[in-house]
């Protein structure tokens, strides 16, 4: 062996000797960490045992660890409840305490429309049922209509006391209110009312009254808060926190159009309209969430569902608040999960400040006598179309239901009446297309006179210069059909955000159509089509057979009155994809929506018809070219005929000077 590979061998041994010492080192430091950690965890597992051995017992069962959990929870809150006890008794005496304690108990008051519970736990209502409507049942026998889930009610009103160093937060729904008698009594503008009061006593002298009345026929509730003696306590008050939450049954067939017409809405002062937060869609990992910080003044608040709303009303207003809700999942029975914190200002000056309470439908004549902007939470749409059904479609529809009890002939008479005001304009375009069908000769010779029009932009330009001048002559406005549809778009948008929301539908039967507010199946399918649905609605068919005749109609008309050659690439969408589209859309909307547009479409084509019987197209031609030969085309222009033909000798100009421009590149 020589001598390099003795070297090597001991260099080795050396490297494999280090090794094992570092090696040896570094465990010994790990199991004296390790023993420190065992040691440690076993200090701690034994605190924690000591404190939580339910967490230790091995053979317990799911029913026993609830149970031991359960009571934890309750000790707990038995020991808070003690301390805030002892801090009330210490600060106020025992009055207050012996409020905390008690047996929840039920008093009712019923008028015609509603039947209210009030509980003295909290002295909140506890319960709303309305007397004249039912949630929807194919059957027709559904329950009657309650506001909201009463396991899920809450109502707390949170305020400080202080009495000399000593201050409390008091929450109402911890205490047992007194109630009082049930009042009968005549209000000042002779109707019958019913008063109940409920009160806890601070001390001898002094009370917290909560005071509920309930008219005859209403479905609103004044509800009066009344510090009585309480001044003292409360001078550095400067707000007092109301706080009211509800959970909304699911009362109508469809939960997604249900859903999309329920959300939580407020008005601002002297605000013309309302402020809604958006509607919150429901994912595949559960129900939508939507909450909103209102920081100014606002009048009022309302839980509002499609047809029913739940509103409060302050008086002086509310200071500020924060609102919310959480929407549930399709199946569960309920829509909406509503959370609602304000403020009120406090006065010391002031001793009772009064709120009211409104549970009832979103009926817009019925809301609008409260004068209270009540009456915007009944979705009519924007600014631009509401106006329809202000002040013609829902004063028609009051009209006629004092006669007529069947809503699907009010619809037919109403629909007619629309169609009878805008006839005048219905008849000008149509006699604008018969004019425009009488000339189509002259405006095929222009175009045989043009051939490149499509291409070459002066001949375009020349092109339409003479069909100007030819429409000029013959006394024929090429807008006049355009006005007619500019005046039915708002009716039409109208009639659709109306007859969603009308609570006046509700219910009402016609024909085959158990309620002309939800869709009516025919046939209910295995599955579910995207934009479609799971069911087959038979007005909403019919509808869409009879829009695709009617742009069949309009289509030939079109066709037959101008020369275009654009028209043959609308053939497909105007007779095919809109009739699609609309049977899609409309097939989850209400049936008594439906029936309004195929009644309308009905209508319009039979006008149609008589007028294109009624009117002889040749004499009328003979009679505008005689017209047009006499007057020797020196008819007065229109503003509108000036204004195009100023952009037609702007645009001619522009093409000249491009023209020359080139010609001077090129030399």
């Amino acid at each position: 062996m020589d001598k390099k590979s003795i070297i090597g061998f001991i260099l080795i041994g050396l490297i494999l000797f280090g090794y094992s010492w570092y090696q040896g080192k570094e465990r010994e430091k790990a199991i004296a960490a390790y023993n420190a950690a065992q040691r440690e965890q076993f200090v701690l597992d034994s605190i924690d045992r000591a404190e939580h051995p339910e967490k230790y017992i091995t053979e317990i069962t799911e029913s026993q660890r609830e149970q031991t959990q359960a009571e934890a929870i309750a000790a707990h809150q038995q020991s808070a409840k003690e301390r805030f006890e002892s801090e009330l008794t210490r600060n106020f005496g025992e009055s207050l305490v012996a409020a905390m304690n008690g047996q929840e108990q039920t008093t009712t008051l019923e008028n015609e429309v509603m039947v209210v519970s009030f509980s003295n736990k909290g002295a909140k209502i506890s319960d709303v049922t309305l007397k004249e409507y039912r949630k929807y049942s194919e059957e027709g026998d559904g329950e009657l209509v309650k506001m909201f889930e009463p396991a899920n009610a809450k109502f707390d009103l949170g305020f400080y006391m202080r009495r000399g160093y000593g201050e409390s937060k008091l929450n109402t729904e911890n205490f047992y209110f007194t109630p009082s008698a049930v009042e009968n009594f005549t209000a000042e503008d002779g109707r019958a009312a019913q008063r109940l009061r409920m009160t806890i006593a601070v001390d001898e002298t002094n009370a917290l009254e909560f005071v509920y009345t309930m008219f005859e026929n209403d479905y609103m509730v004044d509800f009066d808060v009344n510090f009585i003696g309480m001044d003292e306590w409360m001078r550095n008050t400067t707000a007092f926190e109301m706080t009211w939450n509800n959970t909304s049954f699911q009362n109508e067939r469809g939960y997604k159009n249900e859903n999309m017409y329920t959300t939580l809405s407020y008005l601002f002062p002297d605000d013309r309209k309302v402020e809604k937060l958006a509607m919150a869609e429901v994912g595949k990992r559960g129900g939508g969430s939507r909450s909103e910080t209102i920081k100014t003044e606002f009048e009022w608040f309302a839980f509002q569902q499609q047809f029913f709303s739940s509103i409060m009303i302050a008086d002086g207003g509310f200071a500020n608040g924060e609102v919310g809700f959480d929407t549930y999942k399709p199946g569960t029975g309920y829509i909406k999960d509503y959370k609602a914190s304000v403020s009120v200002p406090f006065d010391t000056d002031k001793d009772s400040y009064g709120f009211k309470f409104y549970y009832g439908p979103n009926k817009y004549s019925l809301l609008k006598e409260y004068d209270l902007g009540l009456e915007k939470v009944v979705q009519l749409g924007g600014s631009l179309v509401s106006w329809v059904n202000r002040w013609i479609v829902i004063p028609m529809f009051d009209l006629l239901s004092r006669f007529i009890s069947s809503y699907g002939l009010i619809i037919l008479l109403l629909t007619l009446f629309i169609k009878l005001i805008i006839f005048p304009f219905t008849y000008k375009s149509m006699m604008s297309s018969a004019k425009m069908r009488a000339i189509r000769p002259e405006l095929a010779a222009i175009q045989a006179k043009y051939p490149k029009a499509q291409t070459d932009q002066n001949e375009m330009m020349k092109s339409q210069q003479a069909t100007m001048e030819l429409y000029k002559k013959c006394g024929v406005s090429p807008m006049g059909g355009c006005l007619p549809m500019l005046i039915q778009f708002p009716v039409l948008v109208a009639m659709f955000r109306f007859f969603p929301t009308a609570i006046e539908l509700r219910g009402q039967q016609f024909l085959w159509m158990k309620d002309l507010s939800t869709y009516d199946s025919v046939l209910n399918l295995p599955f579910s089509i995207p934009w479609y649905g799971d069911h087959v609605s038979l007005m909403a068919l019919i509808m869409a057979v009879t829009l695709f005749l009617y742009s069949k109609l309009t289509y030939k008309e079109q066709e037959q009155a101008t020369a275009a050659p654009g028209m043959a690439g609308m053939k497909f969408m105007m007779l095919y994809m809109m009739p699609i589209m609309m049977l899609m859309w409309m097939n989850n909307y209400a049936s008594g929506l439906c029936y309004y547009y195929f009644v309308s479409q009905m209508i319009t084509i039979i006008i149609n018809y008589a007028f294109r019987y009624g009117v002889n197209e040749e004499k009328l031609r003979e009679k505008m070219l005689a017209k047009a030969k006499a007057n020797g085309g020196k008819k007065q222009k229109s503003k509108w005929q000036l204004r195009l033909e100023e952009a037609q000798r702007q645009q001619e100009q522009m093409m000249k000077e491009r023209e020359r421009k080139q010609y001077r590149s090129k030399r």
